[in-house]
């Protein structure tokens, strides 16, 4: 009897060691897709520039002299022709007084020279005097006659050194900070300020030969003054984009045999004073246009061993692990040369954890990376020539 009890109740324990191994499999893991897109797309560059102002006009006084005035505010906007410093005067008003009564004095003795000549041309037709009297008197005349003039050029230069006590502003632009004082006795040598224009702004930076020459043949949007749109676009220090674009404006002569650069300046509006010579700033420009580009997320590619690796769901919704081939960043998205097709599901979550084949649930990404193909706030990078 006992032994009757014991095999059935081995059998019951066998029947449910059974079904315990019967268990249905766990549930396909969900992972986010989206769709390749195929679209025409611009490729940028980027190149780091220097700003600097349109015209840099360092102010200089044309005559030596105490400075007596400062009449502008540094940091501030100047017009042109605006009274900067005053140098004292007093030494040149009076060599400019002084000129003038020369002047006078040479206008008078040449009134009298002519009036003795004109006298002389009665007399000597009366044979009242000599020839040699009437020659006399007629040199004279011409002597003050160049007296005159040479005064007249004494008084113009000394009024024009007691105008430069006046030192102005030759352009209209933000005035720099003083490097003199009040009191401080300056000559020709001497740099008072600088007095830069910022708007619109310039900016420069350097271009490979290569570029260059793909450019030439090609698109040609660094070609001065040749594009009606304007192609360059500005990415300042805090990672923001400036609002306004700007076009190429010079093409250096020659390439740098040290570097293999050319250097291109560009002009970029500056309304309100915004941007300052000096600053640095990356320049962004489309130098050619990809077409029928696909383009898949950047966070979708995985790089294992120096390949670029994809995951796709298949129509059979298993994982399908391929190798691509990357070519330019276009914001958060990434051209593929070969490896994908247009339409294909490519995953952008959690690729790391899955295996070829297996079975997944594909729900589609939700987030804006995968919906544009325009650049991003902080620009593209080159991931290819």
């Amino acid at each position: 009897m006992n032994a009757r009890v014991l095999a059935v109740f081995g059998s019951t324990l066998l029947i449910a060691a059974c079904r315990k191994g019967a268990a249905p499999p766990p549930p396909a893991p969900t992972v986010q897709v989206t769709v390749v897109i195929q679209q025409d797309v611009p490729v940028y560059r980027e190149w780091v520039g220097t700003l600097d102002g349109f015209v840099n006009a360092e102010i200089r006084p044309q005559v030596t002299g105490y400075i007596q005035k400062q009449v502008f505010r540094e940091g501030t906007f100047v017009q042109e022709g605006d009274l900067l410093f005053l140098i004292d005067p007093r030494n040149y008003k009076d060599s400019a007084d002084q000129a003038k009564s020369t002047l006078e004095r040479n206008l008078a003795s040449l009134a009298k020279a002519q009036l003795d000549v004109k006298r002389d041309k009665e007399l000597i037709a009366e044979q009242a005097i000599t020839r040699q009297q009437y020659d006399n008197d007629l040199a004279a005349e011409r002597e003050a006659a160049a007296s005159v003039a040479s005064s007249r050029a004494a008084l113009s230069q000394a009024q024009l050194s007691h105008g430069w006590t006046r030192v102005t502003s030759p352009i209209s632009g933000i005035a720099g900070i003083v490097q003199v004082q009040v009191g401080d006795l300056v000559t020709t040598a001497n740099t008072m300020t600088t007095v830069s224009q910022v708007d619109p702004i310039k900016v420069q930076f350097n271009i490979s030969e290569v570029e260059y020459l793909r450019s030439a043949q090609g698109n040609r949007w660094v070609e001065a003054g040749e594009s009606a749109e304007p192609t360059l676009q500005l990415i300042l220090a805090d990672g923001s984009v400036y609002s306004r674009r700007g076009l190429v404006i010079v093409i250096n002569r020659q390439v740098d045999q040290r570097t293999g650069t050319i250097a291109v300046q560009g002009s970029v509006p500056n309304p309100g004073n915004v941007l300052r010579p000096g600053q640095y700033a990356k320049v962004r420009a489309a130098i050619n246009t990809r077409k029928n580009a696909l383009l898949v997320p950047q966070r979708a590619i995985v790089e294992v061993q120096g390949a670029s690796q994809v995951g796709v769901v298949g129509s059979d919704g298993k994982v399908d692990i391929r190798v691509v081939k990357t070519a330019e960043q276009v914001g958060p998205l990434m051209v593929i040369e070969n490896g994908l097709s247009a339409g294909d599901k490519v995953i952008v979550s959690d690729l790391t954890r899955l295996r070829p084949g297996m079975p997944v649930r594909a729900v589609p990404a939700s987030d804006s990376t995968t919906a544009s193909a325009e650049p991003a706030t902080g620009g593209s990078s080159p991931r290819g020539q």
